[in-house]
């Protein structure tokens, strides 16, 4: 492990956060194109000895901008819904850089496959419908190797307690399927969830190149994402250049034994794009609770732009953008009629308060919240107290702001009411 790696991040600067409110208002999201850019360099830089595709797990953060970034980069896509199919095609991806990982059986198979959209299998009765649709043609499937990691428990995506991907011991059903539809699975995923603990990763990848060592036409192995990222001061992220090396020396010996060079796919979401993201609130209110109880301060900011907090209690820094300050234990809440919008809960625990030691903040401070590229903007609760959906703006190379997403103006928000 490696700190912060992935953090190609930096702390937004009083100025800068300045003038995102001066321009865009509050609150915003703030993505770094130069913390994008050099995460996504470390993934490419992985040692493939028989070829490499990144794909970018697009749920961690669909904004038009950050896909045509990494679309000029050479990244992938694995999109999770037909709905992420169209949105990467807007986008400029090309159909074959675009594959559908789907928890849903797809209600346009038949047009991704005419479109040259790859397919992965999630579970049997998805590989019967490809089957049906595209008999005689290449498929990919998702296998549950029977271990998962992530995070928390939110965030694990193995093992028995995991609905994802098809369960490993039923890999005679796969190859039953595909020889009825003369199907060719020639590409095997596995995924054991988000934030996973890097030797879990590592055994699953052995046990992956075993089924994979058992369906003879596989060309291409897929070991997903999910690599750990650290948010806060003493986290860790993922060590690429252990990672790298550890898969080299494992498709090596698999090209040695059983004569066949695979060539490698991850498709990392988090690791890419939750460092280069910020949320740039505005304190509005102070209150306390007594000696005994809490300070509280209050953001235009919470479950609308951030949900992962009160969610699963996920863990995100927060700066109060202050000078000459004394410190104290604060709990940041949201701006929303709801007990739940707590910004600073416990790890794992959402239900309990986690005071942040800070500069104390006063209202009308800029706070910036940190660590909120990836499944922020993607997973908020957008419009609750009917809160319009805030703006996202990308930082250039050359310090300056571009708009990506306006506002939402309140028409916007009752506009499909009828």
């Amino acid at each position: 492990m490696t700190a912060n790696l992935s953090a190609a991040s930096r702390l937004l600067t009083l100025d800068e956060a300045r003038q995102v409110r001066e321009r865009f208002g509050t609150p915003c999201y703030v993505y770094d194109s130069a913390g994008l850019k050099a995460a996504a360099e470390v993934c490419l830089a992985i040692p493939a000895p028989f070829g490499l595709t990144v794909r970018y797990a697009m749920k961690a953060n669909p904004s038009q901008g950050v896909l045509n970034l990494f679309r000029e980069l050479g990244l992938h896509i694995d999109a999770s819904s037909d709905y992420e199919v169209e949105r990467a095609l807007r986008s400029g991806f090309h159909p074959s850089a675009i594959q559908l990982t789907s928890q849903m059986p797809s209600a346009c198979l038949e047009e991704h496959v005419n479109r040259g959209v790859l397919f992965n299998a999630c579970s049997l009765h998805q590989l019967k419908a490809f089957g049906e649709v595209a008999p005689g043609k290449e498929v990919s499937v998702r296998i549950n190797p029977g271990r998962g990691s992530g995070g928390t428990w939110h965030t694990n995506t193995g093992g028995p307690a995991s609905s994802f991907g098809i369960w490993h011991e039923y890999l005679p059903a796969i190859e039953k399927i595909a020889r009825d539809s003369k199907l060719h699975v020639t590409r095997l995923h596995t995924h054991i969830g988000s934030g996973a603990n890097p030797t879990t990763w590592k055994n699953v990848t052995k046990i992956t190149l075993g089924l994979a060592a058992k369906l003879p036409e596989i060309r291409t192995v897929n070991l997903g994402g999910g690599f750990e990222v650290g948010r806060m001061p003493g986290e860790s992220s993922v060590d690429f250049a252990d990672v790298g090396q550890h898969l080299r020396s494992q498709l090596v010996d698999f090209s040695r034994r059983y004569g066949r060079s695979l060539h490698l796919e991850i498709e990392p979401g988090t690791y890419l794009v939750a460092n280069a993201g910020y949320v740039v609130a505005t304190c509005v209110d102070v209150v306390d609770t007594g000696p005994s109880g809490y300070i509280f301060a209050k953001l235009d900011a919470g479950m609308p732009e951030i949900l992962r907090p009160s969610l699963y209690g996920a863990q995100h820094p927060i700066h109060v953008l202050a000078n000459g300050r004394e410190e104290a234990k604060v709990v940041f809440v949201g701006q929303c009629c709801e007990s739940g919008d707590i910004l600073t809960t416990e790890r794992e625990k959402p239900k309990n308060l986690s005071a942040r030691k800070v500069l104390r903040p006063r209202i009308g401070d800029l706070v910036v919240i940190g660590g909120a590229g990836a499944y922020c903007a993607a997973m908020a609760a957008i419009n609750y107290n009917s809160y319009p959906q805030a703006p996202e703006v990308m930082l250039d190379d050359f310090g300056g702001f571009r708009l990506l997403r306006r506002r939402q103006d309140m028409a916007q928000v009752w506009a499909n009411e009828v």
